[in-house]
This record gives C-alpha cells, sequence and structure tokens, in this order.
C-alpha cells in the first residue's frame, strides 16, 4: 500500500482541494456556536487557513453554511469523506460536506501570497510544536536612507511652502533584517531578509522613538515570515513530518550583506500595514 504524501507551504492556500463548503447546518444555535463547534470538529484534521461560518439567505431554509480552507490537499481530502453526512446536532439533519469545484486562475496560483508573520508562526507551532522551531537575529540595524543632498533640497522646498517659516521636518527611516530559522530535529535551517521603510514628519522625539520600535518590530517579523517562505512541511499518511527548505539566492548571502538584499525586499510602510495579518478573503466557491 502507498504512503500517502502531502506538503503544506507557507503560503495562502488559494487551490480548490484545499476548500471545503459545508451546508444544511440547522439554526438550533447561534452563529457564535456554529462557528465553534465546527472549527472544533474540521481543525482536529489538520491546521485551518480559514473559517467563516454564514446564516442562508432567502429563498432557502433558515441555517447557516461555511467555508473552510485547509493548507492541506491530504487532509481536506480526510475531513471531506469524515464529516460528509455527520450530524451537528442529535438527530438532527446530516452536514453536506463537499470539495470545492471551482479554484483560482492558474496565472493567480503561479504568484500565491506568502503567510504573513503570525499565520506562520501559528501552523509551525501547530504542526512542530512550540519547541520544534526557533528563530535567530543575524543583524538588525538602521540603514542610511536619506541623501543628504536631496534632504537639504526638500528642507529648502518646505520652507518656500512655509514662507520661510520653521516648521517640522519630514523624515524617511529604514531598517533591514537579517534572522535565521532553524529547526533542530529536521536538521533544517532556512535565512529570511527584509527591509522596511516609513517617512513621516517629526513632531518630537517621543514620536521618532515610537517609528524607531515599530519599524524594529515589523521588520524582524516580515524577515521571519520570508524566511519560512521557503519552507516546506512534507506530511506523510502515517503521521511522520518532514521539514525541507527551497534554497533560493537570499540564503547565499553573507550575513553582514544588508546592502544586497535592499533592492530585493524593500516595503514601504504606508504601503502595508503591519497589524494585519492576511485578512480573510472572499472566496468564490462552487460544488456539484
Amino acid at each position: 500500500m502507498e504512503t500517502e504524501v502531502d506538503v503544506l507551504e507557507f503560503q495562502v492556500p488559494m487551490e480548490s482541494n484545499k476548500a471545503l463548503f459545508v451546508w444544511n447546518i440547522p439554526p438550533c444555535f447561534s452563529q457564535a456556536h456554529i462557528y465553534d463547534s465546527l472549527s472544533s470538529i474540521f481543525s482536529s484534521f489538520g491546521p485551518l487557513f480559514l473559517l467563516r461560518v454564514l446564516p442562508s439567505s432567502p429563498p432557502n431554509a433558515p441555517g447557516f453554511s461555511a467555508l473552510i480552507r485547509f493548507y492541506s490537499a491530504l487532509q481536506t481530502s480526510h475531513a471531506q469523506r469524515a464529516t460528509d453526512g455527520l450530524a451537528l446536532v442529535q438527530d438532527g439533519p446530516p452536514l453536506k460536506v463537499r470539495l470545492s469545484t471551482r479554484g483560482r486562475p492558474s496565472f493567480l496560483l503561479a504568484d500565491r501570497k506568502p503567510l504573513g508573520h503570525a499565520r506562520c508562526v501559528e501552523l509551525a507551532n501547530q504542526c512542530l510544536g512550540f519547541n520544534g522551531w526557533s528563530t535567530h537575529i543575524v543583524t538588525l540595524k538602521q540603514l542610511d536612507a536619506n541623501n543628504p543632498e536631496e534632504e537639504e533640497e526638500e528642507e529648502e522646498e518646505q520652507r518656500r511652502s512655509r514662507g520661510g517659516e520653521e516648521g517640522h521636518k519630514e523624515k524617511t527611516l529604514r531598517y533591514g533584517c537579517v534572522v535565521h530559522l532553524s529547526f533542530t530535529q529536521h536538521q533544517a535551517t532556512s535565512r529570511g531578509v527584509a527591509v522596511v521603510e516609513e517617512r513621516f514628519t517629526n513632531t518630537g522625539p517621543a514620536v521618532c522613538i515610537q517609528k524607531h520600535s515599530k519599524l524594529q518590530r515589523w521588520v524582524r517579523d516580515k524577515a521571519v515570515a520570508d524566511a519560512f517562505s521557503s519552507v516546506l512541511l512534507v506530511l506523510l499518511g502515517d503521521g511522520r513530518l518532514m521539514v525541507e527548505v527551497r534554497q533560493g539566492r537570499e540564503h547565499l548571502l553573507p550575513a553582514d550583506d544588508m546592502e544586497g538584499v535592499i533592492s530585493v525586499n524593500k516595503v514601504s510602510w504606508s504601503e502595508f500595514d503591519p497589524e494585519e495579518e492576511d485578512g480573510d478573503e472572499e472566496w468564490e466557491l462552487s460544488v456539484t
């Protein structure tokens, strides 16, 4: 008998074979209670990326339906077979659980979104345990963000726009970080790099200190997520798990070569909210 094998990536799962549609859920409990019940049932098969409970809309009978996304196609298949026809409550109607038959276009799957830091940590802890991996900051430092000549020109232009009056100066902060991600039990390592920046109006020391703190935390989290983006978790049907790492250009960089990384991983704070972690998307599903 062949051993089933599946691969988990630290990327947003967009394939149709990782999505389930559940309906025929009776309205005998609140939406929050239904969410908790489904989470308990389906998370027993593997980590969930998405669980969304929706009330049925007219002309359908009162009740609920749910969208569920796993990281693993193998775990999705196991969950579908085990829960289809299962009654959520005693003497209740059997659940109808089907795999989605509509996935994203192939050109979108080729450029999938990597998981954010919080999602990476959650998935790693669920699959490997809290002691199954560790990170070490190799380098975290402030990088030169302003050209002195350009800075003087900008200050002069700001003074002219204010009629020659002195005012608050605009400042650009840029930080770079390199982290080392280790899976000791699996003898695997990965390196992540990130450079982030923010331009803001410096209204005083307190604001500047706050910006430094935010950027340091953000660039560290971005570097950790970047390290996870090259990690593959290989799941075997007998319950074993292996860790593999895709080797790329960034993993060959020396630890102190921050300047060579800037053009590849530069991200502006204004273009991304570091507090948002892979918000739920509107998944378009169909079933047969």
